[in-house]
């Protein structure tokens, strides 16, 4: 198996997931990181072993370094894939890709230019339930798909959004609870049920201070596929050990309804045989915390593992990654729809 050097953009939370992953990984080695400030690009090399860097020109030339995973602030991501493009490497995104889709396209172009791939990292892809669900759904289990219900329930405190000036803004955060938080069970919910046709949002800011952008927003969607939904999401629902995220799914035939990756309904109206053994393992969810409901950093980074183990599968066979620069970009268009409606009254926008 080909095994490939990666260097990290960042040094914060997100990136000590991506460190960790790759640490726990066949097949990958973690040689640089890249940090603005010195000391930060110091102190997260030491933690990890790996060769830190403050100037980003030296960072991409690191020794035999052929991947570079991005874990700066949203807003940044377009100017470090640029650069890493550039120089030839493989680029792997922590979400949302960038805060625009005109941005993503942009990043999409420069990594065609330079025959590089781009990937994306959507966690709550990469774990055994979605698996079984998409594979439900896809066989029909559920028959005519009506309803969906995604709802991200999240907690952040005041102190979460002061702790950095880029936190709560458009231009570097792209957003709040959607963009931010909610985007990931909102690429769940495309990715499991197909596109959207239209949307019609209301949302606002309620319990937080200081910041431009949403801690709580309502949209209605109605699916290519003739389906409506509802999307749920906030950073203002608090709870001492955090709300996790789900999705439930209702068809003329049965309904399933996942909770982080857990399955709290399976309830189909034609029983098989595996049913009992996918629930022995997969359910019934009895958890009553979220994975990153309250806190941040109580994300495992086994689903980032199977993120990036995918994207270097795919670099190894010269294919196209699970979620490639397309399908990173459908969450973001999607978010940036409810905006828009959320932003002309409630009004019904068209994607």
């Amino acid at each position: 198996m080909k095994s490939y050097k990666i260097g990290i953009i960042g040094a914060g939370v997100i990136a000590d997931f991506h460190a960790q992953a790759i640490q726990a990984m066949e097949g990958a080695e973690l040689v640089a990181a890249f940090a603005r400030k010195n000391d930060k690009a110091k102190a997260f090399a030491d933690k990890y072993g790996c060769s830190g860097y403050s100037d980003l020109n030296n960072f991409l030339r690191h020794p035999e370094m052929e991947v570079v995973t991005i874990c700066s602030v949203s807003g940044a991501h377009l100017e470090h894939v640029t650069a890493a493009a550039n120089m030839g490497k493989h680029i792997i995104c922590e979400k949302p890709l960038e805060v625009t889709t005109e941005r993503i396209d942009q990043m999409i172009r420069v990594c065609e230019e330079n025959n590089v791939s781009l990937s994306g990292i959507f966690p709550r892809r990469f774990n055994d339930s979605t698996d079984i669900f998409k594979q439900v759904i896809e066989k029909g289990r559920l028959g005519k798909i009506v309803l969906c219900d995604t709802a991200i329930k999240w907690w952040r405190s005041q102190k979460y959004y002061d702790s950095g000036a880029w936190r709560g803004t458009w231009d570097l955060d792209g957003g709040g609870a959607l963009m931010n938080q909610s985007i990931h069970t909102i690429d769940l919910m495309l990715h499991l049920l197909g596109d959207v046709s239209s949307v019609s949002a209301s949302g606002g800011l309620e319990a937080h201070e200081g910041i431009e952008v949403e801690d709580i927003a309502v949209a209605i969607v109605e699916f290519k596929s003739g389906a409506r939904g509802v999307i749920q999401a906030s950073t203002a629902c608090f709870s001492n050990t955090g709300l996790p995220a789900s999705i439930h799914i209702c068809g003329d035939q049965g309904s399933i309804m996942m909770v982080d990756d857990k399955f709290s309904i399976w309830d189909l109206k034609n029983h098989q045989s595996g049913d009992d053994k996918i629930l022995a393992e997969h359910g019934i969810y009895e958890d009553t915390s979220g994975a990153g409901a309250a806190d941040p950093k109580a994300i495992d980074f086994l689903w980032h593992q199977r993120n990036f183990e995918n994207a270097l599968h795919a670099l190894r066979k010269g294919e196209k990654p699970a979620v490639d620069g397309m399908e990173g970009r459908r969450a973001v268009e999607l978010i940036t729809a409810i905006y828009k409606s959320i932003q002309n009254g409630g009004s019904k926008i068209y994607l």
